[in-house]
């Protein structure tokens, strides 16, 4: 494996193991970005949490990368609301708009990210 892919591979997974893990030490944080018709939010940001990390962990396992991917993928298509209301919610406070603007379209790159190793 080229080194670049390989220090790519574990960045990635670095990424959302501290997301998952943040999700937990910070559940406030998510908790005021997560949108009012979520049900059950609490449970919901402690699915996330657990998600992330799994999905972190089963990139690093060959047999279980491409599984990783697809969740990877599948999980920032179900947040991207998340984050469309935490911009929504930055525009009418007047506060952080551009940082909740910029994360929609990495959002995007993430995904792209993730695909590249499929």
């Amino acid at each position: 494996m080229p080194i670049l892919y390989t220090f790519s591979l574990y960045l990635m997974a670095a990424l959302y193991g501290f997301a998952g893990i943040s999700h937990f030490r910070n559940p406030k944080f998510y908790l005021k970005i997560t949108p009012p018709w979520v049900p059950a939010p609490e449970m919901v940001n402690i699915f996330v949490g657990i998600v992330e990390i799994g999905l972190a962990i089963a990139l690093l396992i060959p047999s279980t990368r491409d599984f990783a991917i697809y969740g990877i993928i599948a999980l920032l298509i179900a947040v991207f609301p998340a984050n469309f209301y935490h911009f929504q919610k930055a525009r009418k406070k007047g506060k952080f708009v551009l940082a909740t603007a910029l994360r929609l379209p990495i959002q995007a790159l993430l995904i792209l990210w993730a695909w590249s190793y499929l």
